[in-house]
């Protein structure tokens, strides 16, 4: 292909010099088209990172176009509507329509096959509670004996989304659409930005090993740079991030495309630079450091509700945790359980696809433990990980979730079309990138009450779904109101697969027998 590119290049270039002076030179216009390709060949053939581009000059970019252009065919032209990873069409049009108010019935039935092994559903009451008369917007209050400013929270709030991983823009609608809706906004891991404080929505200020917004010049904790954002009116709670389900064990990544000088400057990191977030904190390292940290925060926040997330590794150490707690008698307000199956910018695919409990395991597992220790009236559970329906909303409730957290529904609400182009910063819809002249396509004043739209119609979604089951308040929903076909004529329920525990039974030496090696495992000095 080299010796035919080069043989054709010479003849197209001889035969234009010839037709242009034999027969009109208007055919020298010709070289607009021919000359970008010649030069363009030459430089495939000189270049040594693509081989196929080497070899096959011109002709060989069409394989790395295809390349682009493959998940766009993929999405719109192949995939079903019960499709589409990671999230399927049926979820994406759900919270599109809902964003917009448009209708978001389906008509002739369920696409689902309801005999595979997997198919979950919710059990109905024969006599079902009116919807109408039931609390739509249901709230939980999070803050025990300790906290002093309790927040008023609603059932479906934003999950941590960066500004840096999303644009200005993104922040901003995010933000403003959960100031309409009266829920809360997670800042991430990146700090606080302007555009998290412009609209006035609710925060949780979410504190990673970064400890960005809050660092000294060595990247270590700040109390004095903690208690200057903490303090903030628009900051409701305050959440130390572990670990992330979409990479536990990695820390955070902030492509340098992304870093720009306004991001680095509120992160106190150089511009332009990648920057990773350690994997693990510097201002604790074992369970009681932990719970030490807490009541720091909590202090230093004037008793403003503090907790942590994390996505469950091992057993062990989230029960080294509990028995920290019991020990010092030091709760937090809350835990935030991530799970694999969670959201991200940027993530090896090992860590995302190989790494952490999936939210439903891991749910179950910290309901459980802070149940069989005795303190789970101290605690509420925040579930986070791919919550995007009403129904996401029971089967996490059902688990003993007392919150739920989602991140990109919330993004697809205002906009975002699953490009999976995150990592780029060439995210077509001006949501998942710093690039002004893609993000200027986000109009906030419109995207704000789409997300305001979804998370309003898929809470009252939710209402009705209790009411469906006879029930008044999401407090009331079990394991057992969750089946799941596990084989083709077996079907379980939720507390047949996840076990729930007696309340306190940890306490009196009546530790189940699947829990005793984690059990005899944890320690509070030391991690493992």
């Amino acid at each position: 292909m080299r010796k035919i590119f080069i043989y054709g290049s010479v003849i197209a270039l001889l035969a234009i010099g010839l037709l242009s002076w034999l027969v009109n030179i208007a055919w020298l216009f010709a070289l607009i088209v021919v000359l970008p390709l010649v030069i363009m060949g030459i430089c495939d053939m000189i270049q040594v990172r693509h081989s196929i581009m080497r070899t096959y000059p011109i002709v060989g970019r069409m394989r790395y176009w295809m390349e682009e252009l493959r998940p766009k065919l993929y999405q719109y032209f192949i995939e079903s509507d019960i499709d589409g990873r990671p999230i399927n069409r049926i979820d994406r049009s759900t919270i599109y329509q809902r964003a917009k108010l448009e209708t978001d019935t389906m008509p002739f039935g369920t696409q689902l096959d309801v005999y595979a092994e997997g198919y979950e559903w919710m059990t109905h009451s024969i006599a079902p509670k009116d919807f109408h008369k039931l609390d739509l917007s249901p709230r939980v209050l999070i803050g025990n004996k300790d906290c002093k400013q309790p927040y008023s929270c609603s059932i479906f709030n934003v999950s941590a989304m960066s500004f840096g991983s999303l644009s200005p823009q993104a922040i901003e609608a995010l933000n403003g659409g959960a100031k309409i809706g009266g829920f809360a906004h997670n800042t991430g891991e990146g700090g606080i930005s302007p555009y998290h404080l412009k609209q006035g929505g609710d925060i949780i200020w979410q504190i990673g090993t970064g400890y960005f917004g809050c660092r000294d010049k060595e990247g270590r904790f700040s109390a004095e740079g903690f208690r200057s954002n903490a303090l903030k009116p628009e900051v409701k709670m305050i959440e130390i991030k572990i670990s992330q389900g979409a990479k536990p064990g990695h820390g955070g990544i902030l492509p340098g495309k992304k870093n720009t000088p306004e991001i680095a400057a509120i992160r106190h990191v150089e511009p332009y630079t990648t920057i990773y977030s350690p994997t693990y904190h510097s201002a604790f390292d074992n369970p009681r450091g932990l719970v030490s940290f807490i009541k720091q925060l909590r202090e230093l926040s004037d008793g403003k509700p503090v907790g942590f997330k994390l996505c469950i590794g091992k057993k062990s150490e989230f029960i080294g945790i509990c028995k920290a707690m019991i020990e010092m008698d030091v709760y937090p307000d809350f835990i935030t359980i991530d799970g694999a199956e969670g959201g991200t910018g940027a993530a090896p695919q090992e860590f995302s696809n190989y790494v952490g409990a999936p939210m439903l395991d891991g749910l179950a597992f910290a309901h459980n433990m802070l149940n069989g220790f005795g303190i789970r009236k101290h605690i509420k559970l925040i579930a986070s990980g791919k919550i995007l329906s009403g129904f996401h909303l029971v089967r996490a409730f059902a688990l003993g979730a007392d919150v739920c957290n989602s991140a990109r529904a919330m993004m697809m609400a205002i906009g975002c079309i699953q490009a999976l182009l995150c990592n780029t910063n060439k995210c077509p819809t001006g949501v998942a990138t710093q690039d002004p002249s893609l993000a200027v396509g986000l109009v906030v004043d419109d995207k704000k009450h789409r997300v305001a739209n979804y998370h309003a119609n898929t809470v009252k979604t939710f209402v009705e779904l209790l009411g469906a089951a006879g029930i008044a308040d999401h407090t009331e929903l079990t394991r057992s109101h969750i089946y799941r076909r596990v084989f083709l004529n077996e079907v379980r329920t939720f507390e047949d697969i996840f076990p729930s525990v007696t309340p306190g039974c940890f306490l009196n030496g009546n530790i189940p027998e699947r829990y005793r090696h984690d059990y005899e495992q944890a320690v509070t000095d030391k991690w493992q």
